[in-house]
């Protein structure tokens, strides 16, 4: 397995390039990147990550809780299209391996059976798209009141029927509603990405590893079960007493998870 930070998580007092070299110098193997304004960006950021010896590893869409693929709304559905066809084009130009992507929201004016044909219907029609690129669109799990277990997850993407949808699992997402070591044994080989971050149910809210309730042991193991060799991706911020010290931190802390399998 490998090391990976969202580029978005690192200190905002850098630029891109200074939170790539950061994260290489922290120990990290690849950052995850939100979609770029245009694929000429996409293309400078491919050639930072080399200036700094670094992976751009998978791609974040920008647009899919602004415009998400369940929305009533026609044209704010083909806006988010749009986004992760731009998604998937920045994967490509960068080398990125997957696009994450939350699939759908339900809410007061979007029911669950309307969120599941919607947006099963979007990636169906992007999957062509992702399969001509060959880069995989990765659902993730997230507190969207959508595929809230791991049997719906699995007949969702089965359903879709295309190796270019897969799964993004959130280790720290599932704490509330799932054991996440039983999410990846069901997922299984569907599952393509890997974020990581902590929870707290008695704080109700998100933490630093070790510091929550997520079972660290059975995951690694869960993921050892099914073969997972692919990253695992910090999605936690910086410090703010002293940002610059906690990719270090959180380095150290994926190789004692390492050390867990």
């Amino acid at each position: 397995m490998k090391k990976g930070i969202c580029l978005g998580c690192l200190p905002p007092d850098l630029d891109d390039l200074g939170r790539m070299k950061l994260a290489r110098d922290a120990g990290f193997d690849g950052v995850e990147i939100n979609t770029p304004a245009s694929d000429g960006q996409a293309e400078d950021l491919r050639a930072m990550a080399e200036q700094a010896g670094i992976e751009i590893h998978s791609v974040m869409d920008s647009l899919h809780w602004e415009c998400p693929l369940s929305d009533p709304d026609d044209a704010v559905r083909r806006r988010g299209m749009e986004s992760l066809k731009a998604s998937i084009r920045a994967a490509k130009i960068t080398g990125a391996t997957a696009v994450l992507v939350v699939p759908g929201v339900v809410n007061d004016t979007v029911s669950y059976e309307q969120a599941w044909q919607r947006s099963m219907a979007g990636l169906k029609e992007l999957a062509p798209y992702a399969a001509e690129h060959r880069v995989p669109l990765c659902v993730e799990n997230v507190w969207n009141r959508f595929l809230l277990s791991p049997r719906e997850m699995v007949e969702f993407i089965d359903t879709i029927g295309s190796p270019f949808v897969q799964a993004y699992f959130d280790v720290g997402n599932i704490v509330l509603y799932g054991n996440g070591d039983q999410w990846i044994r069901s997922l299984g080989p569907r599952v393509k990405k890997i974020h990581l971050k902590d929870f707290s149910r008695s704080e109700m809210r998100f933490v630093y590893l070790f510091q929550g309730d997520v079972p660290w042991q059975r995951v690694m193991h869960a993921l050892a079960s099914i073969g997972y060799g692919d990253y695992l991706t910090a999605e936690m911020g910086p410090y703010r007493g002293c940002p610059g010290i906690t990719a270090f931190d959180i380095s150290r802390h994926i190789d004692h998870l390492f050390g867990m399998v």
